[in-house]
């Protein structure tokens, strides 16, 4: 087990959930961008609503997934890959690599950019993305402090679309559609039973994947949490502007441990109590009452209309039908409105993958205290640069990277559920680890996405 440092404080008081609320809030915000604006839906409008059952299964792993993130974060005040590199010192060496495999192809940006240039009649997409990361990177540069930056934006954003295509849906869909949803919800599909005959494991797989934020992004909530100051993160440093003064400052990466005293004990019950609740309110809730009204209204959209429903084209055709049904304007409002939450979330992405691959590098030079500001936006910067680049060949079909990066995400949401068991069962007493119901649980998360990994890795090797 390598050794990093653990200083040792007491663990403050838990704060009111009201004052709690916001790091799900970005979680559910990536999720967005990505399975609940795209894959879901896409898979709605080509399948139908009998796959809705999976929605439910991939939001709750999820869900188990980031509170046990969580509970490390609460606990010691310091991201969950310094417990990892705590572990094996090579495991940082991991993250990064498929952090970036994952998400470094800018397919969610590609994706927004093509809604908006269908909204406004610009035929090169590629354009209105090089001018999103160039502006990503503006916002993210210039911010006071990161994570107030971008929690900020995804409870506006959020506000606003969540709302907006719930009254949409809710106006266009019939209550047949909504018996037809709640079928799905149990796997009864239209002609079959939870799957469909022909379906692309890849793509569903990537959907489940991104159920929520997916991938190594579920792991950036214990960053979030921790900038937040949930428990111990009271004590951690905090990412900030690059040309604020705070940004020139050391930073350490490594959090502290609490005395295991009755009031201390009485605190982490308190503060484990009070972030279920804002998880389970904001991601799980919130998430699955979003990615089930996305389904839905995508298949009474474009289910069943024949035509081009392949890449992100179906967005498109649901934009047109929501026009015809009510007014044209409404439809280019409706592209408008997805196009910039998938900008958002291409926001949130590149600010998740630059923290975790910041912390992982640092990691890996083995010292405490670095100027992480520098190295952080070095890093973003290297994505912006990247992406634009893909944007600069030509690249236009965003469904196949998204696809793409979701099947090699779910492989290492594979990994890290692994991993979560084991640092959690070694790294906390007996009175703070998981209870073995949970454990159960996770340990059938990693069955689960170790069993459709190896199905689509088996699928693409050997048809």
């Amino acid at each position: 087990m390598t050794k990093l440092p653990l200083g040792e404080q007491d663990l403050p008081k838990p704060l009111p959930l009201r004052k709690l609320i916001g790091p799900s809030f970005i979680l559910l915000g990536l999720g967005l961008g990505s399975g609940e604006v795209i894959l879901w839906p896409y898979l709605a409008s080509n399948y139908g609503l009998g796959i809705a059952w999976a929605i439910v299964i991939g939001l709750t792993m999820q869900f188990f997934i980031n509170m046990e993130v969580e509970r490390y974060a609460l606990a010691f005040g310091e991201s969950v890959f310094v417990g990892f590199a705590r572990l094996a010192k090579l495991l940082p060496a991991w993250f990064i690599l498929s952090t970036f495999l994952g998400f470094g192809w800018p397919g969610i940006g590609l994706g927004g950019a093509t809604l908006l240039g269908s909204a406004f009649n610009i035929e090169n997409v590629q354009i209105i993305g090089i001018v999103i990361f160039l502006l990503i990177g503006v916002i993210l540069t210039f911010g006071k402090t990161i994570y107030k930056t971008v929690e900020r934006m995804q409870m506006v954003l959020i506000g606003i679309g969540v709302p907006f295509i719930l009254l949409l849906t809710f106006y266009l869909a019939d209550a047949s559609d909504f018996v037809v949803l709640a079928q799905g919800v149990v796997g009864q599909g239209e002609g079959f039973t939870f799957l469909p005959m022909g379906i692309a494991i890849a793509a569903f797989l990537g959907a489940l994947a991104y159920s929520g934020a997916g991938g190594n992004l579920n792991l950036a909530q214990s960053c979030y949490i921790r900038d937040k100051g949930y428990g111990m993160g009271k004590y951690a440093d905090k990412i900030s502007g690059l040309f604020r003064k705070e940004g020139k400052q050391k930073f350490k990466i490594t959090g502290n441990k609490f005395p295991e005293t009755p009031q201390n004990l009485a605190n982490y019950k308190k503060w484990w109590k009070v972030i279920n609740a804002e998880h389970f309110i904001v991601f799980w809730c919130l998430g699955l009452i979003t990615m089930l009204t996305l389904a839905l209204l995508a298949y009474v959209t474009s289910y069943g209309q024949g035509g081009d429903t392949e890449g992100i084209m179906f967005v498109i055709t649901e934009a047109s039908t929501i026009g015809m049904k009510t007014f044209p304007q409404l439809g280019i409002i409706f592209l408008i409105v997805t196009g910039i939450m998938l900008c958002a979330t291409q926001l949130t992405v590149l600010d998740s993958t630059s923290r975790i691959m910041t912390e992982n590098f640092l990691l890996l030079t083995r010292g405490e205290e670095f100027q992480v500001s520098k190295v952080y936006y070095t890093i973003l910067w290297i994505q912006i640069l990247f992406g634009i680049t893909v944007f600069s060949i030509g690249f236009d079909q965003p469904l196949t990277l998204i696809v793409l990066g979701a099947v090699l995400n779910a492989f290492a949401m594979f990994v890290y559920s692994g991993l979560l068991i084991l640092l959690n069962n070694k790294m906390f007493s007996k009175a703070l680890r998981p209870a073995i119901w949970r454990n159960v649980v996770m340990a059938l998360t990693f069955v689960f996405f170790g069993v459709f990994s190896f199905m689509t890795i088996s699928e693409k090797l050997f048809g």
